[in-house]
């Protein structure tokens, strides 16, 4: 395992997330294309390798979860993905986190 410093960590903007929408990426098994508000005056798009975890991606509408926000934009089959979903998984078990208690869309992570 490499150690990173605590100013590597600090580096990380994670922000909580309100989905607004969920689109299936056509033509990809594992993509969902999802808005989500960050607290900013324009929802951020995220793409997400996610889909294949869920029979109805419409569920995550209105769940919070946290978000790399400050990645650099990606684009994955044509679409502009601004930041990242975070998630748990073992390789059988996945998990999406969520805040125990709703929280304002973009609420810092620490």
């Amino acid at each position: 395992m490499e150690r990173i410093s605590y100013q590597d960590f600090a580096k990380l903007e994670i922000k909580i997330g309100t989905v607004l929408s969920v689109e299936v990426v056509p033509e990809a098994d594992k993509l969902l294309k999802l808005m989500v508000d960050i607290g900013e005056e324009v929802p951020r798009q995220i793409i997400s390798g996610i889909r294949e975890f869920f029979t109805d991606p419409q569920s995550l509408v209105g769940q919070q979860y946290p978000f790399l926000t400050n990645l650099e934009p990606r684009v994955i089959r044509g679409l502009e993905s601004q930041g990242m979903i975070l998630v748990a998984s073992n390789g059988e078990n996945f998990s999406l986190l969520t805040p125990t208690t709703p929280l304002p869309s973009g609420t810092i992570v620490r």
